[in-house]
Parts: structure tokens; C-alpha cells; sequence
């Protein structure tokens, strides 16, 4: 059995005016006039005269009683204890120059793969009504072309973390341009490695084949099976033609381009670490994709024990009634005051 206390315990401020309660209705409704009292003042009070002020003392009692009424005693039933542990999650993101491909629409207008992806990855962060979409866990952002970059630390600031998305941005000097896959899981493995949390994963998305970095996707792989870290990868587009920006007379046109997509090493990373490969042709199958993810993946509650409370409102409740009931009854019989 748990202690003894009281759910909104301001309303207690009521039962201040007791006193005052039981100063108004303890005054005499009328008064009569006699030439002299002398007469009657050695004569025994009967047990009416001594009982007289009952009426006023059940109201006053009766106010005090619905006062801890209002304030809703209670008395706990059991301890809680609820202790939920999120994840931590790192998004690796390709931003090599053939995310530039516009071949995923949005909206009836071409898109490149990026923007795409930025549009999914703020609803897997932040849901429609502005509030995060998992509370519990850490997410941070690694990107990746030639070189890895860590764009945000493990954070539970998932707004943050948005505006810091939306600023990533494709490669736009060739010596910068590559698909250093390797190099992005790394860098996340890293980030991850160093954090207490006990369940991890990299969220791994690429559009290309990797040539770039000096750690191989598949070193990079092991390395994250040997901290028991999970890999999900997201292959984006396809093998073949499609379309990309260029410059032609002052104006912005699409012309058609070859790209390659290393599905066989992105599905190899996915096997070594327990996880899975998604592969998503446009920006609806992108969508799906990280909500299959996010269903994979969510938060566990460690453990739940629940509080039950026994209300006692009722009883003290009942007894003001019960008092006002009297003090009326005995106020209209035989402690009736004349005239």
C-alpha cells in the first residue's frame, strides 16, 4: 500500500473557510426583546440551548469534508516505474553528383534523388503534426561523396537535425565527386562505436557503384558486425539511362546519362550485419522503404509497471453531504430557533 496523498491537493485552500462558515450560520436569525433577563439567568441551560451551535459546527465540518473532497485523496496501489531505451541510428547519405539524376517525381515534377530523399528522411524524423516520430532515439547524419563527412552527432534534437539535413547539398567540384561507400559506414560505425546505447544502426542509401576511399564496403561491413551494429541499405534508381541537368545556352535542360547502381554490394553489406536491402526506383518506393525501416526498428520498453490508485474522494464526499444533511434537519426540528 503506497502513501496517502492528494491529486489537486490547491482546492485544500478551501477548507480555510471552515471558520468562517461556521461564524455566519452560527448568528441569530431574528432577535426578541425583553424588558429584562435577571429573571432567567440562574436557571440551567437545558441540553437544546447546549446543543445549539451543532448546526453551524456540521456546515463548517461539512465545507472542510468537501474541500479534501475537491482536492482528490488517493492512496497508491503499487510503485511505478516506466523505463523505456531507444536506439541510436545513423543516416548515411550519398551526395555524389549522379544524385543529381532527376528520375524520381514528386508532386508531377521531376526531382533529383537527393531532394527525394531529404523529403523522406524528414517524416522518418519529425511526423506530420510537427512532433518527433521516434522520441527516444538517437539519430545522427553522416554524407558521403569522395570523402565522409559527419554532418550531426548522435541527438535527440530531431528538429535540429532536419534544418541540418535540409543544408546538405550535392558535390559540386569534381575533385570532390565519388561513391566512397565504404568510407560513409565507416565514419557511421565509428560514431555508434562510441555510444552506450545498446541497440545501434546505420541506414545506409547509395545511388552508384563505389570507387572512392580506402576502406572497401565490405571491410567496412565487418567492421560493423564486430560491434554488433546493423546495417539497412537503400539502393536508389537504377542501372541505365536517365535524366540530368546541363547547361545548354544559358538554360537548364535534361539530357540523358548512363548510372549504375552496385546492388551486389550494397545487398553484401546488408548480409553481414544482420540487416536488409531495400531497393527504391522512385520517391514513393523510397517512402515505403524507411517505413518499413522505421517499423523494423523501434524503440523497446524495457520495463513497465504501472501505478493504481484507490480514489477516496467518495468518502469524504459522502460526508459532507451527510453533515449538511443534519445540520439542515436538526435546524428545522429540535434545535429550532423561534421566532
Amino acid at each position: 500500500m503506497g502513501g496517502f496523498e492528494f491529486r489537486d491537493p490547491i482546492f485544500l485552500a478551501f477548507g480555510l473557510l471552515a471558520p468562517l462558515v461556521y461564524a455566519l450560520a452560527s448568528r441569530a436569525p431574528s432577535v426578541v426583546k425583553y424588558s429584562s433577563l435577571g429573571l432567567l439567568s440562574g436557571a440551567p441551560s437545558s441540553w437544546r440551548v447546549r446543543l445549539l451551535p451543532l448546526p453551524a459546527l456540521c456546515l463548517a465540518l461539512a465545507s472542510l469534508a468537501l474541500a479534501i473532497a475537491l482536492a482528490g485523496p488517493r492512496t497508491g496501489d503499487r510503485s511505478s516505474k516506466i523505463h523505456r531505451e531507444g536506439i541510436a541510428i545513423m543516416l548515411v547519405v550519398d551526395r555524389s553528383g549522379s544524385m543529381h539524376a532527376r528520375d524520381f517525381v514528386q508532386a508531377d515534377q521531376s526531382i533529383d534523388r537527393l531532394q527525394a530523399l531529404k523529403g523522406v528522411l524528414r517524416r522518418f524524423l519529425v511526423s506530420d503534426n510537427g512532433e518527433r516520430a521516434r522520441p527516444d532515439d538517437l539519430i545522427g547524419l553522416v554524407a558521403f561523396a569522395r570523402w565522409a563527412d559527419s554532418i550531426a552527432p548522435l541527438t535527440l534534437d530531431h528538429a535540429n537535425l532536419t534544418a541540418i539535413l535540409d543544408a546538405v547539398e550535392i558535390v559540386s567540384e569534381r575533385s570532390e565527386d565519388g561513391t566512397a561507400v565504404g568510407e560513409g559506414l565507416a565514419l557511421a560505425v565509428e560514431r555508434l562505436r562510441r555510444h552506450s546505447a545498446k541497440s545501434k544502426v546505420a541506414i545506409v542509401l547509395s545511388d552508384g557503384v563505389s570507387n572512392a576511399g580506402d576502406i572497401s564496403p565490405s571491410q567496412a561491413a565487418d567492421l560493423a558486425a564486430a560491434h554488433n551494429i546493423k546495417v539497412y541499405t537503400v539502393g536508389a534508381g537504377k542501372t541505365g539511362y536517365a535524366p540530368f541537368p546541363a547547361e545548354w545556352r544559358g538554360h537548364t535542360v535534361l539530357r540523358q546519362a548512363f548510372v549504375e547502381l552496385d546492388e551486389r554490394a550494397l545487398q553484401d553489406i546488408a548480409q553481414r550485419t544482420g540487416g536488409r536491402y531495400f531497393h527504391a526506383e522512385n520517391a514513393a518506393v523510397l517512402q515505403e522503404v524507411y517505413q518499413e525501416i522505421d517499423s523494423l526498428e523501434r524503440s523497446e520498453i524495457v520495463e513497465i509497471r504501472y501505478m493504481q490508485y484507490d480514489e477516496r474522494y467518495a468518502v469524504f464526499a459522502s460526508t459532507g453531504l451527510a453533515l449538511i444533511l443534519a445540520a439542515a434537519l436538526a435546524s428545522q426540528s429540535f434545535l429550532r430557533r423561534l421566532p
